[in-house]
Order: structure tokens, then sequence, then C-alpha cells
């Protein structure tokens, strides 16, 4: 194990890193020099992650669970419990296993895809996630420190996919919002980190397949972050002193990345999805020489992004709902 990492002698938890993102951010936490347990439902691929991750310097524990279940998340925390001596300092909230059947749905509207497309979204993504913060915080309270990262999406700010998946971003939000409440006080901070586009595995596969999504992936895979960019982003919360300032926020990569002074693994800088000049390209690519002009760090102001989401807005949708499909 690397002693002089910014994260030696920390021990880390992510859930869902056999692969994708979560693997990224274990790969960043190992080289940092932590102790990072890595978890995921089936034991194959789980190994083969926990290879590459302790070669980057770090020790890797890999332990297979679904965050669903209670059961085995309890025992995961029991291991935890006696094989570190209770201590936790970094939660992950990561685990995620919608994506098939986000794919499988595609289009249809909620009445027209099965009622159980909410648990298959939402039962790890969610209710997982509630699962890990309320035990991770059962060792974190008496340390009297802990960082709880929860993943989540803008997918909680505008539709996006289906109903499920934005009501339980939504909710993602919004449970590390009020974790941050509870936890302040034992100072524990509790956040929900945005990703860009990630090149995960399945987003690489979409975009050199067949499918719906591929033609707009293929457009928007040169702007997009490498996995371990978010693992960057936690590497750079984990160490930083003043993190209880961050406590309770959505905080975002491309924030994370100028804060921090990071860029991504292959070193270009990590893009920026609120900046004004690059949503202006996106819309109107005609005018891309004239929005040159305009520096990328000038963003679209939270307060503005807040607005957008507020249940009392006046304010249209960012993205209407699919139009409604004729009977054949």
């Amino acid at each position: 194990m690397s002693g002089g990492g910014r994260l030696a002698g920390r021990v880390c938890l992510v859930t869902g890193a056999s692969r994708g993102l979560g693997k990224g951010i274990a790969l960043q936490l190992s080289e940092a020099g932590a102790t990072v347990y890595i978890t995921a439902r089936q034991r194959e691929p789980l190994l083969r992650a926990a290879e590459e991750v302790s070669a980057r310097g770090g020790r890797c524990v890999p332990v297979v669970c679904d965050s669903s279940q209670e059961e085995e998340v309890a025992a995961l925390f029991e291991r935890l419990q006696q094989a570190e001596g209770g201590r936790l300092d970094v939660l992950v909230a990561n685990a995620f296993s919608g994506v098939d059947a986000i794919a499988a749905q595609q289009w249809l509207p909620f009445w027209e895809s099965p009622a159980a497309l909410w648990d298959q979204i939402n039962n790890a993504g969610l209710r997982g996630h509630y699962l890990c913060a309320h035990y991770a915080a059962r060792l974190m309270v008496p340390a009297g420190h802990g960082l709880i990262v929860i993943v989540s999406s803008p997918g909680g700010l505008r539709y996006m996919f289906n109903v499920p998946y934005g009501v339980g971003k939504a909710a993602c939000d919004r449970l590390a919002a009020d974790c941050a409440i509870e936890l302040r006080p034992y100072s524990v901070a509790c956040v929900t980190l945005w990703p860009g586009l990630v090149r995960t595995e399945a987003v690489l596969k979409e975009a050199e397949g067949s499918g719906p999504w591929t033609v707009p992936l293929q457009k928007m895979i040169g702007n997009s972050e490498s996995p371990e960019v978010s693992g960057k982003c936690v590497v750079g919360l984990a160490s930083d002193p003043a993190i209880m300032c961050h406590s309770g926020k959505v905080l975002l990569t491309p924030d994370l990345a100028r804060r921090y002074r990071f860029r991504d693994v292959d070193g270009r800088p990590v893009y920026n999805y609120v900046s004004v000049r690059n949503i202006l390209v996106m819309l109107m690519p005609r005018l891309t020489c004239l929005f040159r002009l305009i520096p990328e760090c000038v963003s679209i102001p939270k307060w503005a992004l807040s607005l957008y989401s507020s249940k009392f807005s006046v304010y249209p949708p960012l993205q209407p709902a699919p139009k409604p499909r004729k009977n054949v």
C-alpha cells in the first residue's frame, strides 16, 4: 500500500464499482493511497476491477453486495466494523441497476412501461443509497468526521429518459441535502455529485452501435469525461479541509475540476456542461465562431438552475416530454 498518497490511511467504500463510474472513482482513491472497499453484485467482474484498483497503489477489498438488499448492506458494514475497527472516511453511493431497463423501455411513456421499472431503476440507485448512508453514518458520527458522496445526475433537474429515473435522481439530491442537515453537528459532510456525459463501457458501446442513442452520443462523445474525473472530484473533496462548506450541495464535476485544478486523465480540460458558451454552441453550432468569444468559465448561475428546478417555477421545462405516439 502506498504510504505517501493524499488519502494514505483513509478507508473508503465505493458501491457499484466493478465498472464504469464506480471503478473510475475507486481507481483514483487507490492512486491517492486509500484502502478502498468496492462492491458489485457479480463476483468475477468485481475481482477483475479489484486487480486494477490495487495496481494503482492502494489496498482494494472487493465485497459482493447487492445495495438494494438491506441484509447484504448490513453485513458489508459489519465487515468494515470488524476489519477496520469501525473506521470509514468516505462513502461513495454509486450503485445503479437501471441501465438495461432504461434501454429496454426507450421512448415509452410511464403508463406503457412495466410498473416494475420503478424498482429496477430506484431499488439500488435510491433505496440502496439511503441504506448505505444510514449504515455509514453509524460509523462516521461517533468518529466525528466523514464524507458521504451520493452520485446523481442532471436528471434530477429536468426530464431525462423516463419518469422513474428523474424522480429517483431528484430524490438522491434531496437525500444528500437532508442528510447533511442531520449530520452537520457531527462534522460529517454529505454531498451530491453530478458528472457530465461519462465514457463508461455502456456509453462507448452504444456510441459504436446502431441504436436510437448512437447518433446523439457520437455527436457528444467528444465533450465527454472519463470515469476517473469523478474519482478526482472525490479525492479533492476528501482532502479538502473546508469540506463542511460544501455539505448539502449539488456539486458538478467541471466546477470541482476548476476548484481543485485538475484535468481529465488524457490531459484535456473537463468539459463544462453548464458553460454558457458550450450550451450555445450545442444549440446553434453554425454560430460557433461567434460564441467562442464568450469565456468558457462563464456558466449558468446556480440560482438560475434552482429556479428551473423549483416546483413553484413559472418557467417552461428545459426539455418537453416525448410527443404522444399515434396508435397504429
